[in-house]
């Protein structure tokens, strides 16, 4: 699944009702890196997603402190090394409140949503 144009999502949410609230507009993309948090090479990622817990995590973000809008879209499947894993986007009123928000929601994503398994460099992918 690709990721948007965030650019679409910017468009969409300052025409929104309440957006002259909107001070600040970040975005998160993750993408799988080559090696894994302890340096060894993969070849990519297998990654499954919570869709019933991610929308939940969104409603809730959309909650916090000075946010006015948030959008997320996870990929899922088998990924490659470059491939895109997420983008997040909260817009809020202030920088202070956006940042906050934004690391909130990509940590318990990444901890509570999604569930990566991590293909080393060395295991050969599976013949069909």
């Amino acid at each position: 699944m690709p990721i948007p144009d965030v650019n679409e999502w910017f468009r969409d949410i300052s025409a929104q009702a309440g957006s002259d609230a909107i001070g600040m507009m970040l975005i998160h993309r993750g993408v799988v890196r080559g090696t894994s948090r302890a340096g060894e090479p993969v070849r990519g990622m297998t990654l499954t997603v919570d869709r019933a817990r991610l929308e939940q995590e969104l409603v809730d973000a959309r909650t916090l402190p000075g946010v006015v809008a948030v959008r997320a879209l996870v990929n899922e499947g088998t990924l490659a090394v470059g491939d895109d894993i997420m983008a997040v986007l909260v817009a809020g009123d202030t920088r202070e409140n956006v940042f906050s928000a934004l690391r909130l929601l990509v940590a318990t994503i990444k901890t509570e949503v999604v569930s990566e398994i991590e293909l080393p460099l060395s295991q050969a992918p599976a013949s069909s």
